[in-house]
């Protein structure tokens, strides 16, 4: 009787394994999109969509994207509490392109706390928390954390309200 029991012990083990890597998975999905913006994905894809002020960018979920006007270059100058409310669209992949965007203006940056942050045109990307669904643009020409905030066209410039 005790070989029976004994084969059965590395199944167990291995379906203990299986149990405890597959509810840690699931916890963590539902707490990341239940809570926040998603704006770590292992690929994001940069899309536009019509909108009020015309094509804009946005992001894989369909979230406005935005530049800052306190960046230099593709350098970022949004951490702490500006991150919080302006988070960077981060990436652990390569970034893609969706219809209409241009792939030769999408990269990335690191940012000072070492993840990779994609960029169109040289800006780095950012989605607004005031955002509270897809396609909004509350963020639109925002003056905050000392400079404003503007969506971009599918060129990647910055698109101003008529008489901003």
């Amino acid at each position: 009787m005790r070989r029976p029991t004994l084969a059965l012990i590395p199944v167990v083990v291995i379906a203990l394994i299986a149990a405890g890597c597959g509810s840690s998975h699931k916890t963590s999905t539902t707490s990341t999109t239940a809570n926040k913006p998603t704006s770590t994905a292992r690929t994001q894809t940069v899309a536009l969509k019509k909108t009020d002020l015309g094509p804009i960018l946005v992001d894989s979920s369909g979230r406005t994207l935005y530049l800052f006007e306190k960046d230099k270059g593709d350098k970022s100058n949004c951490s702490g509490a500006c991150a919080t409310a302006w988070p960077p669209l981060t990436t652990s992949a390569k970034p893609t392109t969706a219809t209409g965007v241009t792939a030769s203006l999408l990269g990335t940056t690191k940012r000072a706390d070492g993840k990779t942050e994609v960029t169109y045109n040289g800006h780095p990307l950012y989605t607004y928390v005031g955002d509270g669904a897809p396609g909004q643009t509350s963020g639109e020409g925002v003056d905050q954390f000392g400079a404003e905030w503007y969506v971009l066209s599918a060129h990647g410039n910055k698109v101003e309200k008529s008489g901003s």
